[in-house]
């Protein structure tokens, strides 16, 4: 197995961690950090999935960081602005700041812009990505804030943080008046379909499962109803306490940068298992994404409601909890 970047510099490159906690920040599930003293790491992540992962391999976990540590090490999200949060971040917390990151997540540019603020310890190539390590310099510009947008909260990093996401909104002019008593929203973002989901009628709750900490943060605020109830927890696996009438979702299909179906699948399989027998899902997908399949399998009766060339709406109704095959 090759090594990482972080391994290959911290072992030989020649220097030392500073004494105290290692605030490691948004790592995905399976990075290596097997060169760290685990005792020594904080993992900090808002993304609930990969909390749980690194809680359940024995790592001390926090959604934001708190305090002084002795070192932080950031791992490069997709998204500039927040790469650029959570750079700023680390360098508030901890005199050492490492950043590791590939090309494709703007480890290059980032390293440039890095060295017109601070004096650049080292640079490790590896892989197609970057390992660069630094002290001090000012970086609070690149603090990230609330943004208002289309009437709503928004933060970097967050899906369709520019905009309500069209998708989104075409699955929203498509939902009938009549959804329920009980409506699970699942990975509810930052709250756009939630708002339209209570303007409907017979909603008593709305159930907002979203895995992403910062996000329900802002549906906390852009969704302030109080038939709303807010869970941070991977939609895949939440256990919802009622049955419900109506499954509402834009399933994320996305891993970093690769595309996989598979995810979406999953929130497919979890809504049939959480449906009451009379339920429906309504879904909204790109269309050229092979939902259809993964439906049929779990429920009686689908269809395309409404469409076009980039987005289908797609309604199901009676659900089998039970895989058929």
């Amino acid at each position: 197995m090759s090594q990482s970047r972080l391994t290959l510099a911290l072992e030989g490159h020649g220097f030392d961690l500073p004494e105290g906690e290692i605030a490691v920040f948004a790592p995905r599930a399976g990075a290596d950090l097997g060169a760290l003293e685990r005792a020594r790491v904080r993992i900090i992540q808002p993304n609930r999935v990969d909390y749980e992962a690194f809680r359940r391999a024995g790592y001390a976990c926090d959604v934001v960081e708190a305090g002084r540590y002795g070192a932080a090490i950031v791992f490069l999200p997709r998204a500039k602005q927040l790469a650029r949060d959570l750079i700023a971040r680390a360098v508030a917390v901890a005199d050492l700041v490492i950043v590791d990151g590939q090309k494709t997540e703007g480890a290059d540019s980032l390293l440039k812009e890095c060295k017109k603020r601070a004096e650049i310890g080292g640079v490790l190539s590896k892989a197609h990505g970057k390992l660069f390590w630094f002290q001090g310099g000012d970086f609070n510009d690149w603090r990230a804030v609330p943004t208002q947008v289309d009437g709503f909260v928004t933060r970097a990093g967050v899906f369709s943080a520019d905009g309500i996401d069209p998708a989104s909104r075409l699955l929203a002019k498509t939902l009938p008046a009549k959804l329920g008593r009980n409506v699970a929203d699942l990975g509810a973002g930052w709250g756009y379909l939630a708002r339209e989901i209570l303007a409907r009628e017979t909603v008593e709750t709305l159930y907002l499962v979203e895995a992403d900490h910062v996000a329900l943060d802002c549906a906390r605020e852009n969704v302030t109803d109080p038939r709303a109830e807010f869970h941070w927890a991977d939609a895949t696996t939440w256990e919802a306490r009622a049955r419900m009438d109506a499954v509402v979702m834009n399933p994320p299909f996305h891993t970093g940068r690769s595309a996989e179906p598979a995810l979406g699948e999953a929130f497919i399989a979890a809504a049939a298992r959480m449906l009451a027998p009379t339920g429906q899902l309504w879904l909204v997908a790109n269309r050229h994404l092979p939902y259809e399949a993964a439906l049929r399998e779990r429920f009686g009766a689908v269809e395309e409601v409404a469409g076009d060339g980039r987005f289908k709406v797609l309604h199901a109704a009676r659900p089998s909890r039970v895989r058929r095959g």
